[in-house]
């Protein structure tokens, strides 16, 4: 049973929107951060990245950056640039890119429902990521960034929320990316308890992106609770917040893999050692995208290949048997060295929105080779999960990201 609680969203002000929403924290360095925050002095980018306000002699994780996040957040709210509404609410956000949709609805989760694995996960954390916003939260606390989770498509919820998106969004804006975004609220209790009826009835939800942000915040309501030992349960920092959206809407996209050097071997050293994996075929000079599952393409020195790999190397294990595993555990170990591609510095990893002219680029200025992948499927996202499983690092790249600052959740201080 999964508890999905409406709540009262602090919002941008009417009209502030489009220049409030900003992009996840951790999508730009500290350098584009900077760069970002010019020239607007409404982004919520400089609430969630507020070591852009000192010089570069303050370091990131500075106290004083956590004390100027809260400064800056107190001094929006009484300024007016954000409302809180008045009473318990769902929200809907839709985001549209390249003509395609995408809905989800807006409301805290459970921590408790983290704790017990009825929210999935598919990734590791890192402790030294976690730190940064567990404190970014307990200086604002606010939960800031919504945790991208998705669920198997529920009619109830698939009805409810196409009836509403008929009515006139509070929020409708294009961001500088070309992502149109809107925004309803669902007020009506017939309404809200539908929809929390649905999620009850549903064994599992799953992180798509955020773990981070997910794992943080739990860390903090645990914290509070220790804080607060009489706690009731019913408080704020027992839920987080999510956008929720259903998995046939969701789209993946492939993460792509480009090597530094040939670990030692020349150039058709490696293309023959591939060409024992499966059928290699050369592709020519033009992009080529891997079209199936099982298939990757390669590119080096000027060339695109494809490479099919043989049954053999398949598997029905959900981890093993994904596309980026057999890549690891094939290519990627044995052939370059790289046995731990969470720390080898020859390995770096491209997200799908950069195109595949950007394997390429990279190849011009310092890789060796580049493997394109074809995307990681949802369902292989759930199996994974489901079997209480982990995917290799950059499994998944989801497009188009959640915007921070649309919809915040404040939790007792």
């Amino acid at each position: 049973m999964a508890t999905i609680l409406p709540f009262k969203a602090i919002r941008p002000a009417e009209g502030l929107a489009d220049k409030i929403a900003a992009l996840p924290y951790d999508v730009y360095s500290r350098a584009e951060a900077k760069e970002a925050v010019k020239g607007n002095d409404k982004t919520f980018l400089r609430i969630d990245r507020a070591e852009t306000a000192f010089d570069d002699s303050v370091d990131t994780y500075d106290d004083r950056v956590y004390e100027e996040a809260n400064r800056l957040f107190r001094k929006m709210l009484s300024d007016g640039d954000f409302v809180k509404d008045d009473s318990s609410c769902y929200y809907i956000y839709e985001l549209t890119m390249n003509g395609r949709s995408q809905t989800g609805i807006v409301g805290c989760a459970s921590i408790d429902d983290y704790l017990n694995s009825v929210i999935k996960k598919h990734e590791n954390t890192r402790a030294d990521k976690e730190v940064d916003r567990i404190r970014h939260v307990d200086a604002l606390s606010a939960q800031t960034g919504p945790i991208f989770l998705a669920y198997r498509s529920n009619d109830v919820i698939n009805s409810t929320v196409n009836r509403i998106k008929g009515s006139k969004p509070v929020n409708d804006f294009v961001s500088d990316d070309g992502i149109r975004h809107r925004v309803w609220i669902i007020d009506d209790i017939t309404d809200i308890n539908s929809i929390s009826d649905a999620f009850k009835a549903m064994d599992s939800i799953y992180i798509a992106d955020g773990h981070h942000r997910c794992a943080s915040a739990v860390k903090v309501g645990l914290k509070r609770r220790e804080a607060f030992p009489g706690y009731s349960g019913n408080e704020e920092f027992n839920y987080f917040l999510s956008v929720l959206f259903p998995d046939e809407q969701l789209m993946i996209m492939d993460y792509n893999r480009v090597i530094k050097d040939l670990n030692g071997h020349e150039i058709n050293e490696v293309l023959d050692k591939l060409g024992e994996l499966g059928e290699l075929k050369e592709k020519g000079t033009d992009a080529y995208r891997p079209s199936h599952k099982g298939e990757v393409s390669i590119f080096a020195e000027g060339i695109w290949y494809s490479l099919e790999f043989d049954d053999k190397f398949k598997s029905s294990d959900p981890v093993a048997g994904l596309d980026v595993s057999i890549l690891q555990d094939n290519v990627l170990g044995p052939l370059f060295g790289i046995e731990d591609p969470k720390t080898d510095k020859r390995i770096d990893f491209v997200g799908g929105i950069r195109g595949l002219d950007e394997l390429k680029r990279r190849c011009d200025v310092d890789c060796r080779i580049a493997f394109a992948m074809y995307p990681t499927s949802i369902d292989e996202l759930f199996a994974v999960a489901d079997a209480g499983l982990l995917m290799p690092p950059k499994s998944t790249w989801f497009e188009p990201k959640l915007r921070s600052g649309l919809f915040i959740h404040e939790i007792e201080r």
